[in-house]
């Protein structure tokens, strides 16, 4: 169980070099900001104390019960971290529990991998992310990981488009894609890549190089530890900034979609068009995907299911 966590990150050549650049708007530049100690002090003061503590141990009912003391050393801590574009390696080391989906109970490939990390990496990240979100770096078509968006505001949008379409007695037809593992297998140099295309400043792609750098992680299946592993690839599946970076990685797809229209929720994708005939529909609907299979070299061939 532990070593098939990591065999899951492995590099393959499939994803070791950047797919052709998507066509997108231009997007005003994006450095960080000093973070606020009041900031801080509310995500302290809002840790659920009964959330298991990381490898380091630091329960989240300590940082908790001693917010008012710590938030001032803690925020210092987070933005020099900023200025000198480093974590501490300790931050970036990763319980991961795997969390049964159904199935056989001896086939690894029926657990999802849910990473534990430490409490103050979770309390930064979730600060980065704020950042994150105040640059609107994501495609309108993304629901995954949105506030105010859900599966059903996904499925109304597509289902009106599809009533809509049916209405003018057009033809329309659907591709849904599902990628196997998908945050397992990000490519950190191609994510740092869409980063900077979409307007990161130097510092800001140097301290996500940092980020990335050094990672490990130890399984820890019902209770007991594993030694640690290298993690070469993927984000944090459980991790606010892991879900918000897969969002950066994966949003290229909502431009390279062309005549077809399409909407994501997370790395789940349905490529749908419509058309006077049946033939232009699929014409049009295959164009679109091939475009689509393009941006999604990152992914080996096996992670696409139609």
């Amino acid at each position: 169980m532990a070593s098939h966590a990591f065999l899951l990150a492995a590099p393959t050549s499939a994803n070791s070099s950047a797919p052709p650049a998507a066509t997108r708007p231009c997007l005003p530049s994006f450095s960080f900001t000093q973070i606020q100690i009041a900031d801080v002090l509310k995500e302290l003061q809002n840790l659920d104390p009964y959330k298991s503590a990381g490898l380091d141990n630091l329960d989240p009912l300590f940082l908790k019960l001693s917010a008012a003391i710590v938030a001032t050393p803690i925020t210092s801590l987070f933005n020099l971290s900023f200025v000198s574009s480093e974590i501490p390696k300790d931050w970036k080391a990763a319980a991961v529990i795997p969390l049964f989906k159904g199935g056989d109970t001896l086939d690894p490939n029926c657990y999802r991998p849910i990473s534990i990390l430490p409490c103050l990496s979770k309390v930064f990240k979730s600060q980065v992310t704020d950042h994150l979100e105040s640059h609107r770096t994501f495609s309108a078509v993304q629901s995954g990981f949105e506030a105010g968006h859900g599966c059903t505001s996904a499925t109304l949008k597509v289902l009106n488009d599809i009533i809509t379409a049916i209405d003018k007695r057009q033809y329309c037809a659907a591709v849904f894609i599902d990628l196997a593992k998908a945050f397992n297998t990000v490519n950190h140099h191609i994510l740092i890549g869409r980063l900077s295309s979409l307007g990161f400043s130097n510092d800001c792609l140097a301290w996500f190089t940092n980020y990335f750098a050094d990672r490990v992680q130890c399984a820890k299946p019902e209770g007991m530890l594993s030694g640690p592993l290298a993690v070469s690839m993927g984000v944090p599946q459980g991790s606010i900034l892991g879900q918000t970076l897969f969002s950066v990685y994966i949003n290229d797809v909502a431009f390279a979609a062309g005549d077809s229209l399409i909407h994501l929720y997370a790395d789940d994708t349905i490529l749908y068009t419509s058309g006077p005939s049946l033939n232009t529909v699929l014409s049009n609907l295959q164009t679109s995907f091939n475009a689509i299979q393009q941006t999604l070299l990152p992914w080996p061939p096996t992670a696409l299911k139609r």
